[in-house]
């Protein structure tokens, strides 16, 4: 029987044996482990070889649950996103303005949201969601998730795919920036001061927009709101169409 393929093994289409002695690990602990070693160490550290020690097993045992370390890597990227947030039923929310907001919005928001904390949660998925690769049930769901606040607002669909293209895009890229620690927008306004201190002739700009007081590390809500913005306007003007 040939191996099985990622897909295969994402979408359990693969029939496992059922003679023989009962398995000593299961595909589900492997995984587990593998995204445990690369939570603690990085992708990097990410070893057939050493997810084999932290299992107690031969190496050579890994082979009969998957076929290599691509198939592993795309079962720890579906398995590492979990699933997709789910959303209240209300027609309207109260924002945090006090506001009425519209569902869908706050919806989006929530969504955005869950994808910055996944990211944050397991970083070395950042390296996993780029590029043509086989896409797992977890991973369509959240599709499923981010799309379904917009399956009416007049949106065609390839509007409504790079809607939350923008959104997970903001997303990842803030939470690759915060990998190294919190506050990145305070600490970078820190050691501007510093480093501008003898040259505001020559950056006065950028000076003045890190110096003027104000809520500092909100690019996350403010790239969300800013991105509902320019939908909202779409969708209005789907509407007068």
């Amino acid at each position: 029987m040939p191996s099985p393929t990622a897909l295969d093994l994402l979408w359990g289409t693969r029939e496992r044996p059922r003679r023989g002695p009962k398995p000593s690990l299961t595909l589900e602990r492997i995984v587990g482990e593998a995204i445990a070693l690369a939570d603690a160490e990085g992708l990097a550290s990410l070893s057939m070889q050493r997810l084999a020690e932290r299992l107690g097993c031969a190496k050579m045992a890994l082979y009969r649950y998957l076929p290599g370390k691509a198939e592993l890597t795309a079962l720890m990227l579906d398995f590492g996103m979990g699933a997709a947030p789910t959303f209240e039923d209300a027609e309207t929310i109260v924002a945090e303005d006090i506001s009425m907001e519209p569902q869908w919005r706050r919806q989006l928001r929530d969504w955005t949201v869950a994808v910055y904390d996944g990211m944050r949660a397991h970083p070395w998925m950042q390296e996993l969601v780029v590029g043509t690769r086989p896409l797992g049930p977890n991973e369509i769901g959240w599709f499923e998730a981010g799309l379904t606040p917009l399956a009416d607002t007049g949106l065609a669909g390839a509007e409504r795919l790079d809607a939350i293209a923008l959104l997970s895009g903001h997303a990842r890229a803030l939470a690759q920036q915060a990998a190294d620690g919190p506050g990145p927008e305070s600490a970078m306004a820190r050691q501007l001061a510093e480093t501008l201190a003898a040259r505001a002739d020559r950056y006065p700009h950028t000076l003045a927009a890190f110096a003027e007081p104000g809520v500092r590390d909100n690019a996350l809500h403010f790239g969300i709101d800013r991105i509902l913005d320019g939908l909202a306007v779409l969708m209005a003007a789907r509407a007068g169409d």
